[in-house]
């Protein structure tokens, strides 16, 4: 790969993001089996969960109290709650909800911590506080600021969003300053800034691009952590209330039913297992495909 590295600003970003965009990064996760399934099971559960409002076969709230805790066969494939409301259906929407509450999480913060992580590793007199500061941060865990939260705003997807936000920005922000490092020791960045190149510009040409990789290896893997974070503050009754169907709160409320109709809580937990094993089986797998000495 030394061929690869440009001494010249002009040439840096094609330095070790290269990889990344090559038409080859699709063969290569396409020719692992595990991710190439995990990648059909992310992708068919994103469609899923944006064509929930037309593929639902009910109302995700309205009940049918002459048809509750029906086995699945009895009323619908897949059965009914304790309210007698269709469990495809709450499935459905319950992914929608657990998925855009892991994306709001994951992009905001990612996206604080990528800013505090490119902060500390170009600016060097602000690196200590910075780093600190998101020391701090990772000593508290995700449950104790959304039980923080709750008691401030009330429970709710809010406050498990801000939670989740807050538990990512210091594991970004390690993970950016740890990749941005590496790049700014390159001799292009020397060269770029003694041709006069603004911070900014420095920052999204060279270091960016350059730092992407593990970027996105980190949000993928990321994610499912982030769901089952979310899960699992919503099964504890933090996030969200009945009768919005999230799929740890709608595990939560099948523990009711578990020894006479176990389905109520046993579906919604598959759901979880799968879309958190998907995600960590194609972080795994993307890694793999973006580092070069792996790929040979």
């Amino acid at each position: 790969m030394s061929e690869t590295i440009a001494l010249t600003p002009e040439a840096a970003p094609h330095a070790d993001f290269a990889v990344a965009r090559r038409p080859s990064l699709l063969r290569a996760l396409l020719r692992d089996p595990l991710g190439a399934a995990a990648l059909a099971v992310v992708l068919l559960v994103v469609l899923a969960a944006l064509l929930a409002p037309w593929i639902a076969p009910g109302d995700p709230y309205g009940g049918d109290l002459a048809n509750t805790l029906k086995a699945p066969g009895e009323a619908g494939l897949l059965g009914t709650d304790g309210q007698g409301r269709d469990m495809i259906t709450r499935l459905l929407f319950g992914l929608r909800t657990t998925l855009g509450m892991g994306i709001s999480a994951v992009v905001i913060g990612c996206g604080l911590g990528g800013l505090a992580g490119f902060a500390a590793a170009y600016y060097p007199a602000a690196s200590g506080v910075v780093m600190r500061l998101m020391d701090v941060l990772l000593s508290f865990p995700a449950i104790l600021f959304g039980l923080a939260l709750t008691a401030i705003v009330g429970p709710g997807l809010r406050a498990v969003v801000i939670a989740l936000s807050v538990a990512t920005v210091p594991l970004m922000a390690r993970v950016v300053r740890g990749a941005a490092l590496v790049v700014l020791r390159q001799d292009y960045i020397e060269g770029a800034r003694a041709l006069g190149m603004s911070d900014a510009r420095i920052l999204t040409r060279y270091v960016l691009l350059n730092c992407l990789s593990p970027i996105f290896v980190f949000v993928t893997l990321r994610f499912g952590q982030v769901i089952l974070l979310g899960a699992t503050l919503s099964f504890i009754g933090l996030g969200a209330q009945p009768p919005t169907p999230e799929l740890g709160a709608m595990a939560a409320d099948g523990r009711n039913f578990l020894f006479f109709a176990p389905h109520v809580a046993v579906l919604p937990s598959l759901v979880i297992f799968v879309i958190v094993l998907a995600f960590n089986v194609l972080g795994d797998s993307l890694r793999d495909a973006l580092d070069p000495r792996l790929r040979r």
